[in-house]
């Protein structure tokens, strides 16, 4: 007999523990809404924000108080240091929000400045330099690539699991028109994406397309969550923190279609159960391959976040965490929201058969 990570045939209640689940994930998104709150707001990297990133290395550890002192006579404006990737690689990135000067009169200033003030050999060993404007238009369309992301993959889940295509493509014109109608206000982009993933949230509902309304919202809250986490870290917010945060939808949506298809395929039983029942079982079948599959991925992802470098650090940072909050999602978040809002169109005819109202549900 082969070796058995975990037992084919648990039992687990995880839907008795929604509740807590809930009140953790409420936990986490407040506090990490304070803390953008706190800081006035995301604090965006040089993709975003726009300005000139400089790393340097030394050849030994620098006090980031010190180091940041020195550098104040440099004459570069808002200059500040930080230290970047793993801390023995002596690895520091100095950021400058705005200037007038150029990359490599920027180049030589800093040279300069840490010859007087630095008793240590370093070596500059990248300076890379964005535009206020290119930054806005990154961020920007950062915002809508979210939001159209989350659009198609609800449109997909309804014709997938609900055979609503008619109703999802109703659902995708009434968000379009109200997002023209929110541009024609002047809304700002950030809140615009917002808005609009409010408003699939809400057509999902009106619509009952219960598994889009599920996917969706677990979707919403990975990426939520995700984000307040590297905020309580004090991670910037990059290009590469986009990136990731697009694998990490793409990849809880498997997690959440595998287990949302397995419901289907036990409510369509001949033996009638419960719809708290079924979900239950449904999670419990999928177990051993959601945590054969999450762990190995985050072997990977752990790797790069220890050996991969500054460069890919808050990418692979990102992913750690979307990783681990996406299983955790498709099991407690989207099959109590699928509870939550009462049965599905294939278990209702299972459930009037077991004489178990949805209240009782």
């Amino acid at each position: 007999m082969g070796l058995q990570l975990i037992k084919p045939d648990t039992k687990f209640d995880f839907m008795n523990k929604r509740k807590l689940a809930a009140l953790l994930s409420g936990a986490v998104i407040l506090l990490g809404l304070l803390g953008i709150v706190f800081q006035g707001g995301l604090k965006y990297g040089i993709d975003f924000a726009g300005g000139i990133n400089v790393q340097v290395q030394f050849d030994k550890d620098i006090d980031v108080a010190e180091l940041n002192s020195g550098l104040k006579g440099a004459g570069l404006p808002d200059l500040r240091a930080q230290r970047f990737g793993q801390s023995g690689k002596h690895q520091y990135l100095l950021r400058i929000p705005s200037g007038t000067q150029g990359p490599e009169e920027v180049r030589s200033t800093i040279q300069n400045r840490l010859s007087q003030v630095v008793d240590a050999d370093y070596t500059i060993q990248r300076l890379e330099m964005v535009g206020p404007k290119v930054g806005e238009d990154l961020r920007n369309k950062a915002m809508q690539a979210l939001f159209y992301a989350v659009l198609l993959i609800s449109i997909y889940i309804s014709g997938r699991f609900e055979q609503k295509w008619g109703i999802a493509g109703v659902m995708a014109g009434g968000l379009l028109a109200g997002v023209y109608v929110l541009q024609l206000i002047g809304l700002p982009v950030a809140f615009l994406a917002l808005a609009a993933l409010l408003i699939t949230v809400g057509m999902c509902w009106y619509l009952r397309l219960n598994y889009a309304l599920g996917a969706v919202t677990a979707l919403v809250h990975d990426i939520v969550i995700t984000v307040c986490i590297l905020t309580l870290l004090g991670k910037d917010f990059e290009l590469s923190t986009v990136a990731a945060l697009l694998t990490i939808m793409g990849y809880s949506l498997n997690d959440t279609i595998v287990n949302f298809d397995r419901i289907r395929e036990n409510l369509r039983s001949k033996t009638p159960r419960p719809l708290y029942e079924v979900i239950n079982r449904s999670i419990n079948q999928m177990l051993s391959r959601t945590l054969l599959t999450s762990g190995t991925t985050l072997l990977v992802v752990l790797s790069l976040v220890i050996l991969g470098g500054g460069v890919i650090h808050n990418f692979a940072l990102a992913l750690l965490i979307g990783v681990l909050v996406g299983t955790y999602s498709s099991i407690y978040i989207a099959g109590s929201l699928l509870l939550g809002i009462g049965p599905t169109p294939e278990s209702e005819d299972s459930e009037d058969s077991a004489g178990v109202t949805k209240s009782e549900a």
